[in-house]
């Protein structure tokens, strides 16, 4: 496996689909916060989801989860659904975008590189671990956010 990028940019400014799930049943949100690196000798991706977040109980059932980054060109559609709950509509086949199977997950068929990873860790952000500032800026009035450190096992792209 190989992938060349601006790795401080990638979630920053890319943006990026994280989807638990099988085709007949998966959900997915946008998210803009993660990181890629390594530990314990593997290649990693980390990732965080709100706890009050649909996706987040998806990610909690399942072994695996794929991260998809996508063109410009899709940001409208991706601030769509990072803004809507699958358990109040079908967000998928509002956003125009084409759901695909892969090994251990979902994908879709437009975006340009997609990250099939395990989950190896699973630990919520703990407030007061946290300076002030942040924890007010981000956690005064939203759920805390669960960091999830998944093996890249496959990209697809």
């Amino acid at each position: 496996m190989e992938f060349t990028t601006d790795i401080f940019s990638q979630f920053d400014k890319k943006w990026a689909l994280i989807t638990a799930g099988k085709q007949d049943d998966f959900n997915t949100m946008t998210i803009s916060w993660g990181g890629m690196g390594t530990i314990w000798e593997k290649p990693v991706l980390t990732a965080y989801v709100r706890t009050s977040r649909y996706t987040h109980e998806f990610i909690d059932r399942e072994d695996f989860f794929t991260v998809s980054f996508f063109p410009d060109t899709y940001r409208d559609k991706l601030a769509v659904l990072g803004s809507r709950s699958g358990r109040d509509m079908d967000k998928i086949n509002g956003s125009g975008l084409t759901p695909v199977p892969c090994e251990n997950g979902v994908t879709f068929k437009e975006a340009e590189v997609t990250f099939v990873c395990k989950k190896l860790f699973c630990q919520q952000l703990a407030p007061e671990n946290m300076p002030d500032d942040v924890r007010k800026a981000f956690y005064e009035k939203d759920a805390l956010h669960d960091m999830y450190i998944g093996e890249v096992v496959k990209i697809i792209g």
